[in-house]
C-alpha cells in the first residue's frame, strides 16, 4: 500500500508523540507544500487560480500567510532536526519551503492581466485543506475517541485524493451543479418568496437555509440508500472503515454534484446569496465535523446538532444501525420520519455490511457505473 511506503520513507522506530520531533517534521512539511503551492499559483494566476474568487482575496493578508507558511515551515524542520534522529522530514520540509523561496516567495508580484476562463482550483484546493486540517487534527489528537487511530491511518492517501477531486476542478464541479439547479430554479420560484424571506433578520433566515437544506438532503441522501442504482455511488462513502475529518471527503463526483444541485434549488428559490454563501461555509464546517474522531459530545449539542458520536452511528455496518441517522445538521428531522437511533455508546465498527467497493480511486470512480453483484 502507498501508506506503507510513505511511512517507510518517512518514518522510523522512534515514537510519534509529541515532543518527539514527528509532528514538528510534519508540520514542516505540510506548510512547506502550502507555501510552495501558494507560489506556484502567483507565478500562475490564470491556469491555478479560480476566477471568481480572485477579487475576493486580500492580497496583503496571503502574502503575509505565504511567508509565515514559509517560515514555519523552516522552524518546525529545524526543530524536528534537533528532536528526531532521522532527518528525512525535516529536509522534505527544508526543500519544500526552500524551492517556495527561490520562486518568489510571498513577494512575487502578478504582472499579467487576468481573465476569465478554464482554471484549476489550486487556490480553493490549498486554502480549504488549510483551514481544515487546522481546526481538526488538534481536535482529533487532543480529544480522540479512537486513540489508537492515527492521523495517518489505512487509506488516509486515497482520502487526499477524492479532497483534491473536489476541490481542483471546482469549476467543471460548480457548472454541473448549477446547470439544472438554475433550470429547475426557473420553473419552480414562487413569486415573492424571496421578498418575504429578506424581511427577516437574517439569522433567521440563515437558520431556516439549514433547515431547508437539511429537510432536501434527508430526502436525497435517503434515496441514494435505497435506490440500488444510487446506492452504488454512495458505497464508496460508507465503505471508510475509520472516520475522521478528512473521510468525509471519499465520495464519488456523481453523488457530489446530484446531491449539492438538491440542496442548491431550494434554497436559490427563496435565499440571498449572503445567506447561502453562510450556509455553504456551514454545511463545510459542520459535515467535516461529523465525521470527526472526536469524543466529545455534550447532551445539550446532541438534541439539536448532529454530532460526530450521532454520525457515526450512520456509518456503522452493525445492524442495528443501518439506515439510520440521515439528517446531516438537526437529528429531530430523523426522530419526525422514523429514522433516528442513537445508543448511548459509540459504533464498534464501521464500513460496508456484506459488500465491497473497488480499491482505488480510479476503479472506484468507473465501478458505479456498471452493474456490482452484492457479497453474502
Amino acid at each position: 500500500m502507498i501508506e506503507q511506503k510513505i511511512n517507510n520513507f518517512f518514518g522510523d522506530d522512534e515514537s510519534t508523540g509529541f515532543g518527539t520531533g514527528w509532528w514538528s517534521g510534519v508540520t514542516s512539511v505540510f506548510f512547506g507544500s502550502l507555501s510552495l503551492g501558494a507560489v506556484l499559483c502567483l507565478h500562475f494566476p490564470q491556469l491555478l487560480t479560480v476566477p471568481q474568487f480572485r477579487s475576493h482575496y486580500p492580497m496583503p493578508a496571503i502574502r503575509i500567510l505565504i511567508e509565515c507558511l514559509i517560515v514555519g515551515a523552516a522552524g518546525f524542520a529545524t526543530l524536528s532536526s534537533i528532536l528526531r534522529k532521522k532527518k528525512v522530514l525535516a529536509l522534505t520540509g527544508i526543500l519544500l519551503a526552500g524551492a517556495a523561496a527561490a520562486l518568489g516567495g510571498s513577494s512575487l508580484k502578478i504582472n499579467e492581466t487576468l481573465h476569465d476562463g478554464p482554471a484549476i482550483g489550486l487556490d480553493w484546493f490549498l486554502l480549504d485543506l488549510l483551514l481544515t486540517a487546522v481546526i481538526y487534527v488538534p481536535l482529533e489528537r487532543l480529544w480522540p475517541h479512537h486513540p489508537e487511530q492515527g492521523t495517518f491511518r489505512d487509506s488516509w492517501t486515497l482520502d487526499v485524493v477524492y479532497f483534491m477531486s473536489t476541490h481542483l476542478p471546482i469549476q467543471a464541479l460548480s457548472f454541473l451543479i448549477l446547470l439544472p439547479t438554475i433550470q429547475f430554479v426557473k420553473y419552480l420560484s414562487v413569486p415573492g418568496v424571496q421578498a418575504l424571506i429578506t424581511r427577516l433578520p437574517w439569522l433567521v433566515q440563515f437558520f431556516l437555509a439549514i433547515l431547508v437544506a437539511d429537510v432536501a438532503e434527508y430526502f436525497i441522501h435517503l434515496a441514494f440508500h435505497k435506490v440500488p442504482f444510487l446506492w452504488r455511488f454512495h458505497a464508496i462513502h460508507h465503505s471508510s472503515t475509520a472516520l475522521d475529518w478528512l473521510s468525509g471527503s471519499r465520495g464519488h463526483f456523481f453523488e457530489d454534484v446530484i446531491v449539492r444541485a438538491c440542496i442548491l434549488t431550494p434554497l436559490m428559490i427563496g435565499f440571498s446569496q449572503s445567506v447561502i454563501l453562510a450556509y455553504l461555509i456551514f454545511v463545510t464546517l459542520q459535515a467535516t465535523w461529523s465525521h470527526c474522531n472526536f469524543a466529545p459530545s455534550p447532551k445539550w449539542l446532541e438534541r439539536c446538532l448532529v454530532t460526530p458520536r450521532y454520525h457515526h452511528w450512520h456509518h456503522t455496518s452493525q445492524k442495528e444501525g443501518l439506515n439510520k441517522n440521515f439528517a446531516v445538521h438537526f437529528p429531530w428531522i430523523d426522530k419526525i420520519f422514523g429514522t433516528y437511533y442513537y445508543p448511548d455508546e459509540w459504533p464498534e465498527r464501521y464500513g460496508l455490511d456484506g459488500e465491497q467497493v473497488a480499491l482505488g480511486f480510479i476503479r472506484q470512480t468507473i465501478e458505479p457505473f456498471t452493474k456490482r453483484k452484492r457479497l453474502s
